[in-house]
C-alpha cells in the first residue's frame, strides 16, 4: 500500500480518504528540499506554508482545515473540532468527527499512524516512534477513538514509511527496553546488530486491540530517498500522514 501527493490520497473505508506525502513537489530549498512540511525544523516558514498548500491542493483538502499537532514523542491524545484546539498544547496523536477536518502527523524516520472507524464517523493519527510506541501512543489513540463510538474490529489502520527493523540500530539495552513493552518491535539489523521494527511493534499493538485490517507502507525511511530521513541526514525536512472523513454529502 503505497500514497502521497504524487500518487494521490487512498481510501481507508467508505467516506475516509488518507495518504502519505513524499519528498519532491515543493519548493523549499537543500536540505529540506523539497516538500517538507515540519514547520519547525529550521526551513524557511514561508517554504512550509507554501509547501503544506501544495500538498493539500494535490490531495483535495483545505490547508485552513488541517490540524498539525506539536509533536513530543509521548502518548497524550487529544480530540479537535478544529485547527485551533490544539493552540500551543503538545499531543503525539489526534482524534475527530468532524467531517472534512483533516489530521497530519509529520515524521521522518517514526511512524505515521492513521485509523479510522468508518461506521461511527470517527478517525485518528498518532506519531509512532521508539518512545511513543513503548509509551502506547496507539493504544491511547483507539482508547480515545473508543469514547466517540469506534469498535477495533470496524478499524482500519495504515501505518506509512518508516526506518525498517534492517536499518534502525540500538543499544542493546534500548532494544531490551522497547522489547519489554513492545515484544514485536524486537528485530535484528541487516549487520547483525540490535535493531527496532517499529512498524511490528504498532501491528502487534493493533492486533492485541483486535484491529484485524492493518495496512503497513514497506518503504523504508532510511533506505528510500524520495522521503525525509532524521536518522540518515540530521538535518532535513518532514513527510507526513493525512487523514481524513469526506463531507457528509460525499460519504455513503
Amino acid at each position: 500500500m503505497h500514497g502521497d501527493t504524487a500518487r494521490g490520497d487512498f481510501a481507508l473505508g467508505a467516506g475516509v480518504r488518507a495518504a502519505f506525502t513524499g519528498r519532491a513537489g515543493g519548493v523549499s530549498e537543500a536540505p529540506y528540499d523539497s516538500l517538507n512540511l515540519g514547520g519547525a525544523v529550521g526551513d524557511d516558514p514561508a517554504a512550509v506554508r507554501d509547501n503544506r498548500k501544495r500538498a493539500a491542493a494535490r490531495l483535495g483538502v483545505d490547508p485552513a482545515r488541517t490540524v498539525w499537532m506539536r509533536q513530543v514523542h509521548g502518548a497524550d491524545v487529544a480530540y479537535v473540532t478544529a485547527p485551533e484546539d490544539l493552540g500551543d498544547t503538545p499531543v503525539d496523536a489526534i482524534v475527530t468527527t468532524v467531517p472534512g477536518l483533516a489530521l497530519a502527523v509529520l515524521v521522518a524516520d517514526c511512524a505515521p499512524v492513521l485509523l479510522a472507524d468508518p461506521v461511527a464517523g470517527v478517525v485518528g493519527a498518532a506519531h509512532s516512534g521508539r518512545p511513543g510506541t513503548a509509551a502506547g501512543v496507539v493504544p491511547a489513540l483507539l482508547d480515545r477513538m473508543r469514547e466517540h463510538g469506534a469498535d477495533p474490529s470496524r478499524t482500519s489502520a495504515a501505518i506509512g514509511p518508516a526506518a525498517c527493523g534492517g536499518c534502525y540500530e540500538v543499544p542493546a539495552a534500548m532494544r531490551d527496553e522497547v522489547a519489554a513493552a513492545v515484544p514485536a518491535a524486537r528485530a535484528t539489523t541487516s549487520r547483525g546488530t540490535p535493531g527496532l521494527d517499529i512498524r511490528a511493534g504498532i501491528a502487534g499493538q493493533l492486533a492485541a486491540a483486535g484491529v484485524a485490517d492493518v495496512r503497513i507502507d514497506p518503504r523504508c525511511t532510511i533506505e528510500d530517498p524520495d522521503l525525509f530521513s532524521y536518522r540518515r541526514d540530521g538535518r532535513t525536512g518532514r513527510f507526513a500522514g493525512y487523514v481524513w472523513l469526506t463531507e457528509r454529502e460525499e460519504r455513503p
